[in-house]
C-alpha cells in the first residue's frame, strides 16, 4: 500500500514539475519572441465565441433553479419569497458563475485543446516544428493560454448576466415577485468586492484550465489511445482542481475582505 501511494505521489510531483517548466517556458518565449496574433484570434473564437451558447444556457437555467428553489424554501419559512434576487446574485457572482463557466470551458474547449495538441504530439508534428525552427510553446501553447485568460473572464460576466436574468424570469412568472423588487434585491447588497471575488476567480480558473490542458496535450504519448487518455485526464483533472481550488480561493479572498 505504501509503495502504491509513494508511486502515485511521485507521479503527481513529476507532472507538477513538468507543468511548472512549461509555464516557465511560456514566460520565457512570451518575452523573447513574436506573438502569434493570428493563432490567438483563432483560439479566442474556438474557446470563447463557440462556447458562448453552452455557458449562457448553463447559467440561465442555473439562475432559474436557484430562484425557484430559493423562493420556495424561503416562502415555506417566512411565508413569502423574500430576497430571492439577493440569493441568486450572490450565489452566481461569487461562486457558481466562475465555477460553472470554468467547468463548461474545461469540458468543451479544454478537451479540444488537449486533443489537438496531443494529436500533433503523437504524429510527431511537434518534432517537425522543432526541425523547422519553431518552438511549439511559442506557436501552440502561448496563443491558447492567452485566449483562455482573455475569454473565460468575459464568458463569466455573460454567465452572471444570464443567470440573474433566468432568476428574474422565475421570480416574475413562477413566484409572483414584482420585477422592481427582484432588481432591488440584486442591487441592494451587491458591492464591488463581491464582484471582484468572482472575477478574480475566473482568471485563476482560466490559468488552471489552460495549463492543465496544454500540458496534457504536449505530454501525450501512445497514439490514438494516448490522445483519448490525455483528453479524459485533462477534463477530470481540471474539474477536480477547480472545485478544490475554489474552496481555498474563497477562504483567501474572504480573509482579505474581498
Amino acid at each position: 500500500m505504501f509503495d502504491a501511494i509513494g508511486k502515485m505521489v511521485i507521479h503527481w510531483m513529476t507532472q507538477l514539475g513538468e507543468a511548472t517548466n512549461m509555464v516557465r517556458s511560456v514566460l520565457y518565449w512570451l518575452a523573447r519572441s513574436r506573438f502569434e496574433f493570428k493563432q490567438f484570434i483563432e483560439q479566442c473564437v474556438v474557446i470563447g465565441v463557440d462556447s458562448f451558447s453552452v455557458t449562457a444556457m448553463t447559467s440561465l437555467f442555473t439562475g432559474m433553479v436557484l430562484a425557484l428553489q430559493g423562493g420556495n424554501t424561503i416562502g415555506n419559512i417566512f411565508g413569502e419569497p423574500i430576497y430571492v434576487g439577493t440569493l441568486v446574485t450572490f450565489s452566481l457572482i461569487r461562486e457558481l458563475g466562475p465555477v460553472l463557466t470554468a467547468v463548461v470551458i474545461a469540458g468543451r474547449a479544454g478537451a479540444a485543446v488537449t486533443a489537438h495538441i496531443g494529436t500533433m504530439a503523437v504524429t510527431e508534428q511537434l518534432d517537425a516544428l522543432h526541425t523547422l525552427g519553431t518552438n511549439p510553446t511559442q506557436y501552440l501553447v502561448i496563443p491558447r493560454m492567452s485566449a483562455f485568460l482573455l475569454t473565460m473572464p468575459i464568458l463569466t460576466l455573460f454567465s452572471n448576466l444570464f443567470g440573474v436574468f433566468g432568476g428574474y424570469l422565475v421570480a416574475i412568472y413562477a413566484l409572483g415577485i414584482p420585477g422592481e423588487v427582484y432588481m432591488g434585491d440584486v442591487t441592494a447588497f451587491m458591492g464591488v468586492a463581491d464582484f471582484m471575488h468572482g472575477f478574480l476567480k475566473s482568471f485563476i480558473f482560466a490559468f488552471l484550465v489552460a495549463t492543465v490542458c496544454c500540458y496534457k496535450g504536449v505530454s501525450t504519448r501512445g497514439g490514438a489511445e494516448g490522445v483519448g487518455k490525455s483528453t479524459t485526464g485533462a477534463v477530470v483533472t481540471c474539474i477536480v482542481m477547480i472545485l478544490v481550488l475554489d474552496y481555498f480561493l474563497t477562504a483567501i479572498l474572504t480573509a482579505f475582505g474581498i
